[in-house]
């Protein structure tokens, strides 16, 4: 989708497109604990995996260890895509792309809400709770996966 603004300088006529914005969101999945979910601290409220934007000139896999790591205090190794997931309306703030990976904490001990997470806590699959945005239909994804693997 494009549209056409005047140029301030020159005053020709030029395209500017509206293109969906590059995020990431990470499954930290521990066996025996479940995945680490963080409570958002900032609008739209919930519970949602740890993840959000990548930044110019970073890698998709540099941003989900990061954003891992902001908002959980885990250092994870990414082990595997789950997907990607780009419905126009998975967040209600704007149209947004999300590639999701696996990952394990080789130190789970070390979970602690940061950045822009009020908590954070692992949470089996039985008792998951109530997801923002995509999320739920993106754990529906990876224990499919996992279950079809043999993982427990």
């Amino acid at each position: 989708m494009s549209a056409s603004v005047t140029c301030p300088k020159c005053g020709e006529s030029i395209s500017v497109y509206r293109n969906p914005v590059p995020t990431v969101d990470v499954v930290i999945y521990a066996p025996g604990r479940g995945v680490v979910l963080v409570e958002r601290a900032n609008p739209p409220y919930g519970w949602a995996l740890p993840g959000g934007f990548v930044d110019y000139g970073e890698s998709c896999e540099h941003a989900a260890i990061r954003e891992a790591k902001e908002e959980t205090g885990l250092d994870v190794e990414l082990t595997g895509i789950v997907g990607v997931y780009s419905d126009p309306d998975r967040d209600p703030r704007q149209h947004t792309m999300s590639v999701v990976y696996s990952a394990q904490a080789p130190d789970p001990e070390q979970l602690s809400a940061g950045d822009d997470a009020a908590k954070a806590c692992f949470f089996a699959r039985s008792a998951l709770p109530e997801l923002v945005f995509d999320h739920h239909k993106i754990l529906t994804d990876f224990f499919r996966a996992i279950v079809a693997l043999n993982i427990k």
